[in-house]
This record gives structure tokens, sequence and C-alpha cells, in this order.
């Protein structure tokens, strides 16, 4: 049996009713703020880990107005461990804005979302479909997966042109009818097939909804898809981290350039070498003190780019201001002395989080 391209939006609605998934938390909502937010938190991160976060971002931060009038801090701080800082830094400034410009309202075309500080051209399809039923595609790793696939198309999504052209399929691919309900069907039945059935690595076509239509399916092929010859180049660092720690047991950390990796977080002072750390250690410390320092063992942190080698190394330091580091001696360092208590309440990169936890500093 054939299926026509006009039939497939009919498919995933029916397919998405009975087999997606539809009781995780930002499910049946029409609210904005509800979806908005859990698209942002959705990007590149499973929905398990996303789970616990959503939930304590809404029990803290309940509406829009809420998350745009609280400090920076809080919001990077409930944040820390999930990854993509700067999705979090949108997000506050994403919320500022829609209380600026809109009077505290989302508004409803994707042009009009798309203008607001972190959100692309998907992400405002989905809101726009999700909670107004607006005829809007989108195209997230999951989905753009799918429609390659059923689609056949093997152009090199590297180039602009092909992905534009891409969109344009997936415009035509919408549902035309009854769109405040098919829409957010269509849309959750979409992102349901590419994270259940259409995975990266063998597919299960045999259960899909478009088995028939699918132009991978049919050639053999689907694990070509989608066609990507741009790949990440990845590189490697080393950073050397001062546990600069006072007599009172206190952490001097440092806000980082919001700028670069972590950015706006705060971090112990950041060198590229030993020397140089040892160099800056020993500027700071008072006549009085022991010379030593404690290297600790490295650890290995992951991010999509880089891979970045962490060597922490504790010393003991007088009250007064380090000396700053080499990655923030451009921008005025904004640092202090932080007591567990306070600094268990920072926002802080979760490796760094779990660094200073294991260290006996009462």
């Amino acid at each position: 049996m054939s299926v026509q391209h006009e039939d497939i939006a009919a498919l995933v609605v029916r397919w998405q009713a009975s087999h997606g998934r539809n009781h995780l938390p930002w499910q049946n909502t029409r609210d904005p703020y509800r979806v908005w937010l859990s698209e942002v938190m959705l990007q590149q991160t499973q929905v398990a880990t996303v789970l616990d976060y959503y939930a304590r971002f809404l029990a803290r931060f309940p509406d829009v107005r809420a998350l745009a009038e609280a400090p920076q801090d809080d919001v990077l701080a409930l944040w820390a461990g999930l990854g993509y800082y700067s999705r979090a830094r949108n997000l506050h400034a994403c919320a500022k804005a829609v209380m600026e410009r809109h009077g505290g309202a989302f508004p409803r075309t994707v042009e009009e979302l798309s203008a607001l500080p972190g959100i692309g051209r998907s992400t405002a399809g989905a809101i726009a479909s999700f909670c107004f039923g607006v005829r809007a595609p989108i195209l997230d790793a999951n989905v753009r997966r799918v429609l390659t696939r059923v689609l056949g198309f093997d152009a090199d999504l590297a180039v602009a042109r092909n992905e534009r052209q891409l969109w344009t399929l997936a415009d035509a691919l919408l549902p035309t009818q009854d769109l405040e309900s098919s829409m957010p069907r269509y849309t959750q039945g979409l992102m349901d097939l590419g994270a259940s059935i259409c995975s990266p690595r063998k597919p299960a076509c045999i259960v899909c909804p478009l088995h028939a239509a699918c132009v991978a399916r049919r050639d053999g092929n689907p694990e070509d898809y989608p066609v990507r010859t741009r790949k990440l180049t990845r590189s490697a660092q080393a950073w050397w981290l001062l546990l600069l720690r006072d007599g009172a047991g206190r952490l001097w950390l440092e806000r980082r350039p919001q700028v670069g990796i972590w950015a706006g977080l705060y971090c112990p002072p950041v060198f590229g070498d030993f020397a140089a750390l040892s160099l800056a250690a020993g500027a700071g410390r008072g006549p009085q003190e022991e010379g030593a320092l404690r290297e600790l063992p490295a650890s290995l942190h992951v991010l999509t780019h880089r891979d970045l080698h962490l060597h922490p190394v504790l010393a003991l330091q007088g009250s007064g201001q380090p000396p700053g580091s080499a990655v923030t001696a451009q921008e005025a360092v904004a640092g202090g002395w932080f007591s567990r208590a306070e600094w268990q309440s920072l926002g802080l990169p979760a490796p760094i989080r779990k660094m200073l936890e294991s260290l006996p500093l009462d």
C-alpha cells in the first residue's frame, strides 16, 4: 500500500493519540510559559533528566514574571548540572523580554516568538503549534531525522540552502484541518517517533506508522539519513583550578566571563598550567603561610566540542583578594570568599560543585 504525502500528517496524528507520549508534565497544557520552558530544557537533553529540573523550576519560578524578576544567579544555580548554560541565560533574558515587550504574554506568531532571546525557528514553531494551533513546522534533531528518512531527502544539511529546502518540505506536510487539535498532536507525534522508533541506529521500521511512506525504509538505508558532511571537531584543554581557602574554611570563587565555557557561573580561578597557578598562588600568600600547594586527583569533563582535563590544586591563604586568573585577566573579576553554605547556593558548573563538595573545608 502506498501512502501519499498528504496522508502523512493524518497517520502521525492517529499514531500519537494511541501510542505517543501523552503524560509528560508539560503536555496537555496550552500555557506557553510551561511549553517554552520544557522546549528549552529538552534541547540536547534527555526527557528523564529534564523531569526533575522542570518541576524544580516551576516550584521556584511559577510564571514568566517570577522568572523575569529573579536574579540571574538564582536561575543559574537552579540550572546547574543541566549543561549548555547559555540556555539558562537566554531563558532569563527571554522572560525579561516577554515582560518588557509583550506585557507578560507570549506572542502567538512564529516571527514574534523567534525575535525573543534564545528562541530559534524550531522552538518558536513548537510553542506556536502546541499553544495556539498555528500551522508551523519544527526541525529539531529527532524530527529532522524522521522527515529526511520518510522523504528520502539526501541533500547535505550542512549547506544552508538544503536546510531551507527541508523547512519548505516540512511545511508542506503539516495538517490542514482542525489545527487546534491536529497541530499539537502532529508536532508531538514527530518528536515521539524520533525519540522512540526512528532512532539514529537500528530504527524499528516495522512498527512505524510511516512504514509504507518511508523512502529510506524502502531503500533499506535509514541510517544514511540525515546527511551532514560537516563534522564536529573535538579538542582537549587542561584547566588548572586554584582552590584557595582561608582560615575560616571559605573558598575564593570568581564569576566566569559572560562568553565562553560556563559563562556567568562561579568557579575557582583557572590557569593554563601549574606554573602559572603556582606563581599566582605565591603572589597572594602572606609570609606566615605554609608554601605548599596540594595537587588533588584530576578529572575529565566532556563537553560537546571539547574535553576539559580539570586539575584542582588546594592552597591556604589569608583573607583578602587573590590575584585574578589568566582566563579572567581581561575582565573585572567578580569574586569573593564563600562559606560552604554560601557557595552551595551559587550557580556552579556540575563538575565544580562535585569537586568542592568532596573537599574537607569546614
